[in-house]
């Protein structure tokens, strides 16, 4: 198969691996691909995927290889609240949380960081839909709640007003009733008490 048919069959392809190849072409050999590493024309993010080499990198291209070369997990912590402007810093890196162990992969197009959450808190993202692909992040409420939940220190309202969080697109975006219903879901007495410790410094700014 020469490069050209390839990246034909694959167009659609944001990420794509040697069985995504091996799909379209049962006879090719993980050589050829190599040496279309070494001419520029792919690069490889991981081991086992790959992406055309003029692919535009942008925040959704970035969100979905995050969420598919560590799977299953969505985009969550200190990226989603950058996301949904909370944070006024931007973010070093694509953070996400898994229910896979704690890891870090650092490649030559971005940083990606994954936290580990339970099965059981495995819930609260949405689809986001983009030029007809699709990745995965975490609703505005539920992102708040694990960034409190695997951020222990956050414990006191001086604690919350070191985040800078702009309580404004805060009290915009966050539906406190659906946020109460996730909490609960968390079973966390720890987590209660820093989620109310947030409420009192939004009442107090």
């Amino acid at each position: 198969m020469r490069f050209l048919e390839l990246k034909e069959s694959l167009k659609y392809f944001t990420l794509f691996s040697l069985n995504d190849i091996r799909a379209v072409d049962g006879s090719f050999h993980r050589r050829r691909l190599n040496e279309w590493q070494e001419k520029g024309y792919v690069k490889k993010v991981i081991k086992g995927y790959y992406i055309f080499s003029d692919l535009e990198l942008n925040e959704s291209t970035l969100f979905e290889i995050a969420n598919r070369i560590y799977a299953p997990s969505y985009i969550s912590l200190e990226m989603a609240l950058s996301y949904y402007h909370l944070i006024p810093e931007s973010v070093y890196g694509i953070t996400s949380v898994t229910t896979r162990k704690t890891y870090r992969f650092r490649t030559e197009i971005a940083e990606f960081s994954y936290r580990t959450l339970k099965p059981a808190l495995f819930f609260g993202f949405e689809l986001v839909r983009y030029d007809g692909k699709v990745f995965k992040i975490a609703a505005v409420e539920k992102a708040v709640l694990d960034f409190l939940y695997l951020n222990p220190h956050l414990k006191t309202e001086e604690d919350l007003r070191g985040l800078r969080l702009d309580m404004n697109m805060f009290r915009e975006q966050v539906n406190g009733e659906k946020m109460n219903g996730y909490l609960e879901l968390f079973e966390s007495q720890a987590l209660s008490r820093r989620v109310r410790a947030l409420w009192r410094l939004l009442e107090n700014d």
